[in-house]
């Protein structure tokens, strides 16, 4: 523990590590934006309540496992980001035949054990560059799959560091939306700022429970068929996908009925480029970062493609990347 820490942070018994003024460009995979005040990378699920318990109430607090599908403003995030990925990563077939997958698990590993142990139903997460902790938050998916169609029930870490389990009853699940029925104070991997669907934003420091581990149910099926089909699903990802520069995924969510890539594509966006921000010219619902972009030329290049989308189709595109942070 650094010594030069406030107070509040010298909670003793702690095995993770933890670090202040640190660049996020490291952490996400836009490969851009500002610092964080701090970081702490937990030992494991035990360590990061030890280190939950130990903060104040009003701390901000951000969830990161592979830092995709998140903008960091160039300002930076005031409070303390919670690195998950290679933290919570246990991975391990249950008794009763379900997958218990911890928040840090990226979708690719999730997928490739899955095969290991001959089921299917876990091919479409290679597809998805992210953790499961953020998986379950947006009800993230593709080709076809969502996260919480394979779901049987969640295990919750709420600030206090309690451990509470919970199942899809529990919550309000839509297309890359989930929210807790309860308490719309509880959120799952969320970001410090969120832009909500009418430009607002909610505060990380309302979050009262964060997605720490899933129980996963997939069907038996044969492994090799299955890992066939993961090799077919990476294979259109790689030709379809500008996966060689730096990126967060799709930016934009499809609006009913539609395809937010065509949309883009159709207002001639493609190649339109804000500083070292593109959007790609692969894949529409994509903006690339070609040299150096900053994060303030990727969020003017998103409020752009929105507003040429809005004003030449009459439809209103929403990211569904999350932006976070202070402007510079």
């Amino acid at each position: 523990m650094n010594m030069a820490e406030p107070e509040q942070f010298a909670v003793a018994g702690l095995r993770g590590s933890l670090r202040r003024d640190v660049d996020m460009r490291r952490h996400t995979t836009w490969r851009a934006g500002g610092r964080a005040e701090r970081v702490y990378r937990p030992a494991d699920l035990a360590d990061l309540a030890t280190f939950l318990r130990g903060l104040p109430a009003d701390e901000p607090l951000l969830a990161v496992g592979l830092g995709s599908n998140l903008l960091v403003r160039d300002g930076g995030l005031r409070g303390t980001v919670l690195l998950l990925h290679a933290a919570l990563g246990e991975l391990r077939r249950e008794a009763d035949g379900l997958v218990y997958a911890q928040a840090g698990v990226p979708g690719a590993k999730l997928a490739r054990f899955a095969a290991l142990h001959n089921l299917s139903g876990a091919e479409f997460f290679a597809g998805i560059p992210g953790t499961v902790g953020g998986m379950l938050a947006m009800n993230a998916g593709c080709y076809g799959s969502e996260t919480w169609e394979k779901v049987a029930r969640v295990q919750v870490m709420d600030r206090g560091g309690a451990l509470q389990e919970r199942t899809a009853a529990d919550y309000e699940i839509g297309y890359r939306r989930v929210v807790r029925r309860e308490s719309p104070r509880a959120c799952g991997a969320s970001p410090i700022l969120q832009r909500g669907d009418r430009g607002d934003f909610l505060s990380v420091s309302q979050c009262d429970e964060w997605f720490v581990a899933a129980w996963l149910r997939f069907e038996k099926g044969d492994g090799a068929m299955v890992r066939e089909k993961i090799k077919g699903l990476l294979e259109k990802r790689i030709a379809s996908q500008p996966l060689n520069l730096p990126n967060a995924g799709s930016v934009f969510r499809n609006p009913p009925g539609d395809y937010a890539a065509r949309l883009i594509e159709q207002c001639g966006l493609k190649g339109r480029q804000i500083g070292g921000a593109r959007v790609s010219e692969k894949h529409a619902n994509f903006i690339v970062n070609t040299s150096n972009a900053t994060a303030t030329d990727i969020e003017n290049l998103i409020g752009e493609v929105q507003m040429v989308v809005q004003q030449k189709t009459g439809i209103e595109l929403h990211p569904e990347v999350r932006i976070i942070g202070d402007a510079t």
